[in-house]
């Protein structure tokens, strides 16, 4: 039996469990993320987070709902941090600190609405950002590469049609470009303050939401599309406000904890 608690960032959902439940469980991760993640046959998610707990903070290893490992989700490191104030009962101006497979995040608790935790997230700086056109499908795709402690590919311009997004956010995020793949946003700056994304998450699909999608975005926007370094990033499940510092990326929103259990 795993001990599970789901929590959703506007609608970006997760599965969280303790890392040695799912040792003793003696099913691999990748398998029993597949098994758990499954909306049809299992409890239904984006992604497993397997962690475990320590003062004000947590460690988090991060699965995809196909099984594949992933360094960082900014919204799913809200879920966990969330989880951490709950259990811990803090109050806001607490910081959680999350150890990850992209370097220690730390998270400024905002406010405690019932189940509702909205934090400001440290997310680090981006790296190796630049421009590259990408040959896919027959057409050439210009787009900004980045690292926001996970692969990111964004191509900035007027928001694609459903039949287009569902053409090019999977081929994009397995191009040859990428050998571990990508996540995918296309995002369209509606003004210096706002930007427009949807996303297609590696090991995922398309999803309501990515806080390292929207930190990416808004870092392509200010790059390469005219935004400020301060915006809002709206994605189909909500928005959330990104502001790219010099000390690095500062992600703020909310996570909702609606799910305590056990995976049997």
């Amino acid at each position: 039996m795993i001990r599970i608690v789901k929590g959703h960032a506007y609608g970006n959902d997760f599965l969280l469990a303790p890392v040695e439940d799912a040792r003793g469980n003696g099913v691999e991760f990748g398998d029993l993320a597949r098994a758990m993640c499954d909306r049809h046959h299992g409890i239904g998610a984006d992604g497993l987070i397997l962690h475990e707990l320590q003062q004000r903070g947590a460690t988090m290893t991060l699965i995809n709902a196909d099984g594949s490992p992933s360094e960082l989700s900014g919204n799913g490191l809200r879920c966990l941090a969330a989880h951490v104030a709950r259990i811990q009962r803090l109050a806001a101006g607490a910081v959680v600190t999350v150890a990850t497979g992209a370097g220690t995040k730390t998270l400024e608790l905002l406010s405690v609405e019932g189940c509702r935790y909205s934090f400001r997230a440290a997310l680090g700086a981006p790296t190796d950002i630049r421009e590259a056109t990408i040959p896919v499908l027959g057409e050439s795709v210009r787009a900004t590469i980045l690292g926001m402690g996970n692969p990111q590919c964004v191509v900035l311009g007027a928001l694609p049609d459903a039949e287009r997004f569902n053409r090019l956010g999977p081929a994009l995020s397995t191009h040859e470009m990428f050998p571990a793949g990508t996540n995918v946003e296309f995002a369209h700056v509606e003004s210096p303050e706002r930007v427009r994304i949807v996303i297609w998450e590696r090991g995922v699909g398309p999803t309501t939401s990515s806080g390292t999608g929207s930190s990416a975005s808004a870092v392509a926007a200010a790059a390469h599309g005219g935004a400020a370094r301060d915006v809002e990033v709206i994605a189909p499940g909500g928005a959330q406000r990104v502001e790219w510092r010099g000390d690095g990326v500062y992600l703020t929103g909310w996570a909702d904890l609606v799910l305590e259990g056990s995976w049997l």
